[in-house]
């Protein structure tokens, strides 16, 4: 199951989702569907789920001009999930930093 989650995502606007409306944002394996989800995360965090939102975040390209030369790379592509838990249930995502 730990192969399933590899990360939650800690922003701004997946915090205020998950204090008003209870969701939660998870960078997931690219090759796992939403019932795995589910289920990793009910057994990983103890919650009940009530929904999975999935999508696949596109890396994009980056172009740094430096005083030598031009430097191109990019971000990487990867999945990412928004949980959905049932009211009043709560994910403490910042018990581990």
């Amino acid at each position: 199951m730990s192969q399933i989650l590899i990360r939650p995502l800690i922003t701004e606007k997946m915090t205020k989702q998950g204090e008003t409306l209870g969701r939660y944002g998870f960078e997931v394996a690219r090759t796992s569907n939403k019932l795995e989800i589910k289920q990793a995360v009910e057994k990983e965090y103890g919650v009940t789920v009530t929904g999975v939102r999935t999508m696949v975040v596109r890396g994009k390209s980056k172009t740094r001009y430096t005083k030598t030369n031009i430097l191109r790379g990019g971000t990487s592509t990867f999945k990412k999930a928004v949980v959905s838990v049932k009211q009043g249930e709560v994910i403490d995502l910042y018990s581990s930093i």
